[in-house]
């Protein structure tokens, strides 16, 4: 706790993430959500298009993503894995002082608004926003911030001094996470005399652009994979690709499938994929790598495919994100205050 803190004093610490459908029926609504978004769908007079476009595409892709978490449970489970993260912090970070640690999620329940609704009633003296994105996006992050901003007024949450933690791709203690994650899973799944893996960085991707216009997305997934690959003191194969992509604009290269293929071409027969963008487990880890490209690899030759398992609660991983809120705590200037004059850019920089 900061020194001039009464020992009354209570830190609102709010995790942001996007969120997933908990059931069938809500996939389709949950699409609608996310194609409604601009920070996602950018369009000239975007304010007369976006609901109607966002209606079809949602409408359109509803049949084929409900398939996708049938094989799954028939819902994402990321409201459960961010709970379990959720009362891990609050537990770690209540060693330390008075912490209560809320959920807002960007396009399902609970949204932002459930959230500000549970920190105003709470009693918090100061609040800090916590982007479950370690890897700064105006897809993601800006997004989550902005609706933060949008809505405080109505719930007296602008009221509240607020703190930003705005990235932690090269926090110190989120990269031996990572790097802890990866050593046991090599270690797991190769003996030291083994052929070893060429070890594949999958990213969810973005248009590019979006990095043209002076996104840091993939200047700090970069930054990540350089610094994990320090951690580890490995000097495996690896690569940066992306996964994910959706409609016909020009993505971020190489694709994830794209690089498999190359690779067994190549004659690579053992691949580790880590899920580097991604601290949760979720669709596009349960499904797009340890199903569809798993079936992709395995086809092209492959002949041992692993996928490192994402950070969920794991201890160290909480214990990065208490640090990076200890950290904030410790100033004083009420950051949300500044953000209707910061560029996501400016926000970019932790």
């Amino acid at each position: 706790m900061n020194a001039n803190s009464s020992q009354n004093d209570l830190t609102a610490v709010v995790l942001l993430n996007l969120g997933g459908p908990d059931s069938l029926e809500a996939v389709e609504p949950f699409l609608y959500n996310l194609f409604c978004d601009p920070f996602i769908i950018d369009l000239p007079l975007g304010f007369l298009f976006r609901k109607p476009l966002a209606k079809r595409i949602s409408s359109k892709r509803a049949k084929e993503v409900s398939h996708i978490f049938q094989l799954i449970g028939g819902k994402s489970p990321l409201l459960e894995l961010t709970q379990q993260q959720a009362l891990a912090l609050e537990r770690r970070l209540n060693e330390f002082g008075q912490y209560k640690v809320f959920i807002a999620m960007r396009y399902w329940h609970p949204f932002t608004a459930e959230a500000m609704q549970q920190v105003s009633a709470s009693g918090a003296t100061v609040v800090v926003l916590l982007p479950l994105y370690p890897q700064y996006s105006r897809t993601t992050s800006t997004s989550s911030l902005a609706e933060w901003k949008r809505l405080a007024p109505q719930f007296s949450v602008d009221k509240i001094p607020t703190r930003i933690i705005p990235s932690y791709h090269n926090d110190t203690n989120y990269i031996a996470a990572v790097a802890e994650n990866l050593q046991r899973c090599l270690k797991e799944n190769w003996q030291p005399d083994d052929p070893q893996p060429h070890i594949l960085f999958s990213a969810h991707g973005v248009p590019v652009s979006v990095i043209a216009g002076g996104d840091p997305y993939q200047a700090h997934i970069d930054e990540t994979v350089r610094l994990v690959m320090e951690a580890i003191r490995h000097s495996h194969p690896h690569v940066v690709c992306y996964q994910s992509k959706v409609g016909k604009a020009e993505w971020l290269k190489p694709s994830t499938e794209d690089t498999i293929k190359k690779l067994a071409a190549e004659g690579v027969k053992d691949m580790l994929v880590v899920p580097i963008a991604f601290v949760s487990d979720h669709s596009e880890t349960l499904y797009e790598l340890d199903m569809l490209l798993k079936d992709v690899a395995l086809a092209a030759g492959v002949k041992k495919y692993v996928r490192v398992p994402s950070l969920n609660d794991s201890p160290r991983f909480i214990n990065a994100l208490a640090e990076l809120v200890r950290k904030k705590t410790q100033k004083h200037e009420d950051e949300l205050g500044l953000f209707p004059r910061l560029t996501w850019q400016d926000m970019a920089v932790s």
